[in-house]
C-alpha cells in the first residue's frame, strides 16, 4: 500500500529521542522510533551531544522510512548550551535547561541590565534555564573551555547541522537564548558577554529550508531538512494551535503556553516571551518539577502514582530540583500541614496539587502577556506523558475549573516537526498541516467546580515559606 510522500519528525528531548514517520496527505503515523539519552546527576544536568546524534540515527532508522522520507525536521529541548570548537566538535558536555548552577549568573545579568530592559529587548527576563545564563556560567567557571568555543548551538541546531553542515536555527528556539530580538541577535549584549556573533547560527525565516541531508547520514542524500525549532514551539505546531488556546504540558518539566498575536514582555519574569515557529508569539511559563517529582513522592510513599485520596490539610511544594515558576532555583521540596489522620494517598494528591498549582497560577499571565483573553471558561489542551494519567487529569480539572481536551496524538513535538517538514513539500503553514491532520482531536472533559480552598491553601503556604525556599539548601 502506498501512502504518497512521507516525512519524518524528530523530538530530541531531555531523556530520549523520538521519531515519527508521517504520511503528508493524511497525517497517518506510519512508523515510530525511540532511543534513550543519558543525563548527568549531581550538581548539574549535562548530556553528551554525540549521544543525541547516535539516538537520532537509531530513532529515525526504527521508523522504517528513513530510506524514503522526502523531508525531515528536528524539534529539540530548549535552552541547552552546546559549545563547539573550531573543528565542530563539542568542547564539553552540553549544559541542559534544567541545570540550575547558572542561577547566580541569571540574577547578575538581570541586575546589570534591569528586568524591564530584558523584557523589552529579549522578551524575557533570564532565569537559570536560559542559554545566556549558561554561557555566563561557563565564562566564569570554565574560562579555558569558553576560550576554545568557536560555535554556540542549541540542541536542535546541533542535530540539524550534523545533517546538513549548515549552521542555522529558527526564531522560536533562538528566542529562548536571551540574546535574540525581533531585529536579530543583540550584538551589544553579546559583546558584554564575550561572545562573538559569528559563533551563532543564522536564523532561518519560517517556511525556509535549512538545507539538504549530506552524504553518509541516517537519511537519504538530498532529503530536504526544515529549520526545526524548540520543543514547545514544535508542540504548538503539532497541535495546530489557534491563537488564544492555552496548553498545559505535563512532562519532565511542566509548561503552560499559548500562541498569541501580540509580542509578550513580562518584566516580572514569570512569563517567557518566546517567538513561535511561525510569525506569531508563544508566551510560556515553565516549572522544573512535574511528573518526575510527583513520581518520586509516590516512590517514597510506596504508592502507585494513581493511588491518590481526596481530602486532608497537607500541602506539598514538590520543588525537588529547585524551581523556575515560582523562581526559586535553590529551593527543595516542602511538606506542610501534616496531621495524625493524614493518609499516604492524601500526601500524594497534595504533590499533584502542588505541581499543577504552579502552572495554573501562571496561566492567566501567559494569555494576558500576549494580549489574549484569559476567560476562565475557555478550553485547555492537556498534553505530555502526564496527560495519560487519571490522577493528573482529575487534578487539572479540579484546580482549573476549565473544560479540558486531551488530544489523542501522543507525540506533539515530533508531529510538529513532521508538520514543519511537510510544509516544505506542500507550501502550507505547518499549523495548517497539523489542522488538516486533525492532531488535536480527542475527548473533551467537562469542567467541574474549581477547588478554591486547595488553591488558597497552597498559595498561603508558598507565601509563608519564602524564607525556607530561598536559602542555600532550600
Amino acid at each position: 500500500m502506498t501512502h504518497g510522500p512521507v516525512v519524518i519528525g524528530v523530538d530530541s528531548s531531555t531523556q530520549a529521542t523520538k521519531a515519527v514517520a508521517v504520511a503528508v496527505e493524511t497525517g497517518e503515523v506510519l512508523g515510530q522510533g525511540h532511543a534513550p539519552h543519558t543525563v548527568s546527576t549531581g550538581a548539574g544536568r549535562e548530556s553528551d551531544p554525540g549521544e543525541w546524534w547516535r539516538a537520532f540515527g537509531s530513532a529515525v532508522e526504527a521508523t522504517g522510512h528513513a530510506d524514503r522520507a522526502a523531508a525531515v525536521s528536528v524539534g529539540g529541548q530548549q535552552h541547552g548550551l552546546v559549545t563547539l570548537d573550531a573543528a565542530g566538535e563539542p568542547v564539553r558536555p552540553a549544559l541542559l535547561w534544567n541545570d540550575v548552577r547558572s542561577a547566580p549568573q541569571a540574577e547578575e545579568l538581570t541586575r546589570r541590565l534591569g528586568a524591564d530592559a530584558w523584557a523589552r529587548r529579549a522578551g524575557s527576563v533570564p532565569t537559570a534555564a536560559f542559554t545566556v545564563a549558561k554561557w555566563a556560567w561557563l565564562r566564569e567557571n570554565e574560562p579555558e573551555a569558553a576560550d576554545r568555543v568557536a560555535g554556540v548551538r542549541l540542541p536542535h541546531d546541533y542535530l540539524t547541522e550534523r545533517l546538513t553542515s549548515a549552521a542555522v536555527t529558527d526564531r522560536g528556539d533562538a528566542s529562548g537564548t536571551g540574546w535574540w530580538t525581533p531585529d536579530g541577535y543583540d550584538e551589544e549584549l553579546l559583546r558584554e558577554l564575550g561572545l562573538d556573533p559569528a559563533a551563532l547560527p543564522r536564523v532561518v525565516p519560517a517556511g525556509e529550508a535549512a538545507g539538504e541531508v549530506r552524504d553518509g547520514m541516517p537519511l537519504r542524500l538530498g532529503t530536504a531538512v526544515a529549520a526545526g525549532t524548540g520543543d514547545n514551539m514544535a508542540a504548538a505546531l503539532g497541535l495546530g494551535l489557534p491563537p488564544g488556546v492555552p496548553v498545559l504540558s505535563l512532562g519532565t518539566s511542566g509548561t503552560v503556553y499559548a500562541v498569541t498575536r501580540g509580542r509578550p514582555a513580562d518584566p516580572s519574569g514569570t512569563v517567557a516571551g518566546f517567538a513561535d515557529a511561525g510569525t506569531d508569539w508563544l508566551p510560556l511559563a515553565c516549572t522544573l518539577n512535574c511528573t518526575l517529582a510527583v513520581d518520586r513522592l509516590a516512590a517514597l510513599l510506596g504508592l502507585d502514582r494513581e493511588a491518590v485520596e481526596p481530602g486532608g490539610s497537607a500541602v506539598v511544594l514538590p520543588f525537588l530540583d529547585g524551581e523556575r515558576t515560582p523562581n526559586l532555583p535553590l529551593a527543595s521540596g516542602l511538606l506542610h500541614g501534616l496531621r495524625h489522620d493524614t493518609s499516604a494517598g492524601q500526601l500524594l494528591q497534595a504533590a499533584y496539587d502542588g505541581a499543577v498549582h504552579s502552572l495554573l497560577t501562571a496561566l492567566d499571565d501567559v494569555l494576558r502577556a500576549g494580549g489574549e483573553s484569559a476567560e476562565p471558561a475557555g478550553e485547555l489542551l492537556l498534553i505530555g506523558g502526564g496527560a495519560r494519567g487519571e490522577a493528573w487529569r482529575r487534578t487539572v480539572l479540579r484546580l482549573s475549573g476549565r473544560p479540558v481536551r486531551v488530544p489523542r496524538a501522543r507525540e506533539p513535538v515530533a508531529l510538529g516537526a513532521a508538520a514543519q517538514a511537510a510544509g516544505l513539500l506542500t507550501g502550507e503553514s505547518p499549523y495548517d498541516v497539523a489542522r488538516r491532520w486533525r492532531t488535536a482531536d480527542g475527548p473533551l472533559l467537562e469542567p467541574v467546580a474549581r477547588d478554591d480552598s486547595a488553591l488558597e491553601r497552597i498559595a498561603g503556604t508558598l507565601a509563608r515559606a519564602r524564607e525556607l525556599l530561598t536559602g542555600p539548601t532550600g
